[in-house]
């Protein structure tokens, strides 16, 4: 009976037994154990650490780097101020191009018939404005000219006795010299002619004043003997234009102002003339000479007219610029200037079937003429159609032995 319980006994005591040997082995692997998972993790988060400082150091390199290279990169300029270094570039060709010297632009010089505000003209103004005397297509071509120069065949006045045994008196009130012939673009009045005087001094006197307050400067007459023959000029683009005046037609002596002032210049005996024309030269660029002179109504010349031309030419006028008969008369080229014996009428009564403007462009040295075709009718200065311009520049060359006019008005010497 003893054995089962002892056996039993053995039994429990085998199961229940501790062999502290092994224990003690067991706890020194754990603790190696865990000792080597510390160290493992120490390592592991050594790592980390030096790894994502290195990573946050070169993020921070890359930014100071691209800072770096904003700052050497040049800013883009704004539109205002400061060019970029493509407008840079244009601006260095802007100077160059503007240290070349710069070709002066044409100068245009345009010369009208008679021109005489008629009772017609007037009528026309009173009712329609600046536009019942001068069309606006014309008005826009003839303001367009550098200087415009007109005869001037009435005088400015409402005072005066009207010139006993004359067929044909006129005048026009002083006022009309700015309202009209100012606003129609008139540079420069010529008044050497046979109808200034047409009521005597007190209106010539007028006709200073208002020609004056209008801003026009005028020649062929005056009060004393100097103002009359005295020379005009203008400047433009820094070339002196010059201008003188002389009549060969008076009705009296006493309208010379040679033997009454104020008065007229005159070309009876062209020597004053002539000697004015070699004097004024040298202080012109450009000298223009008008002459009052010829028969009305007819295309013929008289006998003194070509060669009286052919003195101014020869004493340095660069052009001769005929007026008084009333129509179109033919031109010539004399030692390459020319002569318009006649212009005709620009404003006048009515009707003007047909009229031109010389106009000369000047380029450097060079001086080209050309005709530009006008009418008149019910007392309005137009434009003349294609079919009429053409008619009128043939004519013009039919006139001319000497003077070949093309379709485009240019004037050239005959070969």
């Amino acid at each position: 009976m003893i054995f089962p319980d002892k056996r039993r006994r053995t039994v429990q005591i085998r199961t229940n037994h501790i062999d502290h040997r092994k224990v003690q082995q067991k706890h020194r692997r754990r603790k190696a154990t865990v000792s080597l998972l510390v160290v493992a993790v120490l390592l592991a988060g050594g790592v980390y650490v030096r790894a994502d400082r290195r990573v946050m150091e070169g993020i921070d390199y890359l930014r100071k780097l691209k800072e770096q290279q904003i700052s050497k990169t040049p800013k883009e300029e704004p539109e205002k101020g400061q060019s970029t270094a493509k407008n840079q570039e244009a601006q260095k060709q802007d100077e160059t191009a503007a240290k070349e010297p710069q070709k002066a632009e044409p100068v245009t010089v345009a010369f009208t018939g008679d021109v005489l505000l008629s009772d017609y003209v007037l009528d026309n103004y009173k009712s329609k404005g600046l536009d019942g005397v001068v069309t606006k297509d014309l008005r826009k071509v003839i303001k367009g000219y550098d200087i415009l120069t007109v005869n001037n065949e009435f005088p400015y006045s409402t005072r005066g006795v009207k010139a006993a045994d004359k067929q044909f008196t006129f005048r026009a009130d002083p006022s009309y010299a700015k309202t009209i012939t100012k606003k129609l673009g008139v540079d420069v009045a010529t008044l050497a002619n046979n109808h200034v005087l047409d009521y005597g001094k007190d209106a010539l006197n007028d006709t200073f004043t208002a020609l004056k307050d209008a801003g026009i400067p005028y020649t062929g007459a005056g009060a004393t003997k100097e103002e009359a023959k005295g020379l005009v000029t203008v400047e433009k683009d820094g070339k002196t234009f010059g201008f003188l005046a002389a009549s060969r037609v008076i009705p009296l002596a006493s309208w010379d102002i040679r033997n009454s002032q104020p008065g007229v210049f005159t070309c009876y005996d062209p020597s004053d003339l002539l000697e004015e024309i070699k004097k004024d030269k040298e202080k012109v660029d450009y000298l223009f000479v008008s002459v009052h002179w010829g028969q009305e109504h007819v295309t013929t010349l008289r006998d003194y007219e070509t060669p009286l031309a052919h003195k101014i030419i020869d004493a340095g006028a660069d052009a001769v610029i005929g007026a008084h008969p009333h129509v179109l008369q033919g031109m010539e080229f004399y030692n390459g200037k020319p002569v318009f014996y006649s212009l005709g009428n620009f404003i006048f009564n009515r009707d003007i079937d047909r009229t031109v403007v010389a106009v000369a462009t000047i380029d450097e040295e060079n001086i080209q003429w050309k005709l530009l075709p006008a009418k008149a009718h019910g007392a309005t200065t137009t434009l003349a159609t294609d079919a009429e311009g053409q008619k009128t520049l043939q004519y013009m060359d039919e006139l001319s032995e000497t003077v070949t006019v093309d379709r485009d008005g240019n004037l050239s010497e005959k070969q």
